[in-house]
């Protein structure tokens, strides 16, 4: 009975731990845009009720973001010059690269 009981409780502290650890990480998880609009060096503007974003980073790229008709476009025009487009409709992605 006590080889049963202490088999039990470690289980059981085992599983906890892994479960609990689980779920630190989905919490630190970010995607790349939360990351960009958290900066406090990138100016951030939101319209339309979120459904266009617009991200000027510190280091002169601007990045446009809009949902529209459930097809999400994304923009990035580089400081360098190079502007890549990247489109979403139902579920297919397209991505166009212009250097």
């Amino acid at each position: 009975m006590k080889y049963l009981f202490k088999t039990s409780l470690c289980i059981l502290a085992l599983s906890i731990g892994f479960v609990s650890c689980r779920d630190s990480e989905k919490e630190d998880e970010k995607t790349e845009v939360q990351e960009l609009m958290e900066d406090p060096d990138n100016k951030v503007e939101v319209k339309d009720d979120g459904n266009k974003i617009k991200i000027e980073t510190a280091e002169g790229d601007e990045i446009k973001i809009k949902m529209d008709d459930g097809e999400y476009k994304k923009k990035v025009d580089r400081a360098d010059g190079s502007e890549s487009k990247l489109k979403i409709e139902d579920g297919e992605v397209k991505k166009k690269t212009d250097n």
